[in-house]
């Protein structure tokens, strides 16, 4: 009996289910079908993001649970003295309340950007932008705090020399997607309010910037209850 035939009865080769799998998927008749491809690498992007946040995350927790000298008190060390008194954890209180807020603002402009209200779309991108600038800007002044307290990735003056390098390598990194993120909405937010999605008939990219950002919120809510409240 031939290869021809014996495939067409289904005893040679892959069982038609199979390859059915790979034809939908080689194909892009059902498996994407509707999805559009900048939400998919978006998506893709995240998971592997994802992966990367969570090793960080696990590295911090196994190495805090390991070491013999004591960790530094948080409650301390991010505190800041308002009229001579010691506030444990207020500057970063407020910089969870503005990231957070940001996500409530992005949310509004998907919503309107798919309204076609490009002039409140820009505007709550714009405000999401410069709430991301602000929490950037407490952070920046969070790590000139604590460098002229003493903290260097190779140690600190309150105990355990992991917490320094954990720290900054951490909350830098998280900063650093909020810094592309702010630059990322600036320049989508131009292109609405100047018309282009308009043109196009697509407002996908104001989706998807609204999928990295509730992202980078996401990810300082686990560094806020792992790093600053552990």
């Amino acid at each position: 009996m031939s290869d021809s035939t014996l495939r067409e009865k289904g005893t040679g080769g892959p069982p038609q289910g199979l390859r059915e799998f790979a034809d939908d998927w080689a194909t892009d008749q059902e498996t994407f079908k509707g999805v559009h491809w900048g939400k998919a690498m978006m998506w893709i992007f995240l998971l592997s993001d994802t992966f990367i946040f969570s090793s960080f995350l696990v590295s911090y927790m196994t190495m805090r649970s390991s070491v013999t000298v004591p960790w530094p008190n948080a409650s301390e060390v991010f505190s800041l003295t308002i009229a001579g008194q010691s506030v444990p954890l207020l500057l970063i209180a407020i910089m969870t309340f503005v990231l957070i807020s940001s996500s409530g603002t992005m949310a509004m402009a998907v919503n309107y950007g798919y309204r076609r209200n490009r002039k409140v779309a820009a505007a709550l991108m714009f405000a999401t932008a410069v709430l991301g600038a602000t929490f950037v800007s407490m952070q920046a002044f969070e790590w000139t705090k604590l460098i002229h307290e003493g903290v260097r990735p190779w140690g600190n003056p309150w105990g355990a020399e992991q917490f320094g390098a954990s720290f900054f390598m951490i909350t830098g990194f998280h900063g650093l997607h909020v810094s592309a993120g702010v630059i990322m909405l600036i320049i989508i937010a131009t292109k609405v309010l100047r018309g282009h999605y308009d043109r196009s008939g697509d407002y996908s990219a104001v989706e998807i910037a609204g999928l990295y950002w509730h992202f980078v919120d996401l990810v300082w809510v686990f560094i806020f209850a792992f790093f600053y409240l552990w």
